[in-house]
């Protein structure tokens, strides 16, 4: 199904890439062979728009239609635990490599008919687009992405918040680390160490950011926000540090969401919720700029 926005000039298209993968193919009108953005989204049952259930923000809908109408195609997809929450076939043995293996497939579906193709991951889904880049892509865009291994981001909060629970949180990742699994680990953190998540947890530890992105030899651009509660900057710069030819973009008052933030940690909590708030101009123009670098037919 494709449908015209006069307004917006472009053509938006849904397209099923397989049993797993469906999204929105969105193509500016007037631009001949234009690059090719990839957007994976975030931890959790996150839709191609940004949002889940409980969460509704329209983050990645924003941003694929910012850069579409900026001459940049885009293409955005439902993570593959939104189509099985939809009908109800939930797969208790998915893993963090089921979500790249996707995300490889939306790169070898396109790559006949782009020239260039470009992987911008938010959140997890930098650390996704990181190992997906293996599949011969031309630029790498980390939006929000840690620069830890995850079971340090996750240690690193709960001494944050729950530092009584430092101890029993190390010992448990270690366990997961291993690849083994445990059910000694305290009840008020059920919510990050339950035994049905931990198979997926433990595939997700394995791999270290900075590693892979130093292993990258093609272009990259790291984005972060000053206002982030869930990716402090200095994870961004960890990234840099592993990749010192990548461009670094920090930017002052933005949060998690790439929305700008001028109050407290309240209004930014609520802005996850919130359908009012505009994408953080300065990421749009970053991402044009950079993918402008190396593909001419961008227009200004």
């Amino acid at each position: 199904m494709t449908i015209f926005t006069e307004a917006q000039n472009f053509s938006s298209t849904e397209i099923t890439i397989n049993r797993y993968v469906d999204g929105t193919l969105l193509i500016p009108e007037s631009i001949e062979n234009p690059p090719l953005v990839i957007l994976i989204a975030g931890s959790g049952p996150t839709d191609r728009d940004g949002n889940q259930s409980f969460m509704k923000n329209d983050m990645l809908k924003k941003l694929a239609e910012e850069l579409t109408k900026n001459g940049v195609a885009t293409f955005r997809y439902d993570k593959r635990v939104v189509k099985q929450l939809k009908t109800r076939t939930f797969d208790k043995n998915i893993r963090f490599d089921d979500f790249v293996n996707d995300a490889k497939s939306v790169v070898t579906h396109f790559k006949p008919s782009y020239s260039s193709i470009i992987i911008a991951g938010h959140s997890q889904g930098s650390l996704v687009g990181l190992l997906a880049a293996e599949a011969e892509v031309d630029g790498f865009i980390s939006l929000a992405g840690a620069g830890n291994p995850i079971d340090q981001v996750i240690l690193e909060q709960i001494t944050k918040t729950a530092p009584f629970f430092t101890e029993d949180s190390k010992r448990v990742l270690e366990i997961l680390k291993s690849g083994k699994t445990t059910t000694e680990f305290p009840p008020a953190l059920a919510s990050i160490f339950n035994l049905d998540i931990q198979p997926f947890m433990s595939n997700w530890m394995q791999y270290n950011p900075q590693e892979l992105i130093e292993n990258l030899e093609i272009p990259v651009l790291i984005i972060n926000g000053t206002k982030d509660l869930q990716v402090s900057t200095k994870e961004a710069q960890l990234l840099k540090e592993r990749k010192a030819d990548a461009e670094l973009v920090i930017i002052e008052n933005m949060n998690h969401l790439l929305f700008e933030i001028n109050a407290d940690d309240l209004v930014n909590t609520k802005s996850y919720n919130e359908l009012q708030h505009p994408i953080v101009p300065e990421v749009i123009t970053s991402i044009v700029r950079f993918i402008k670098k190396y593909k001419s037919t961008i227009e200004e």
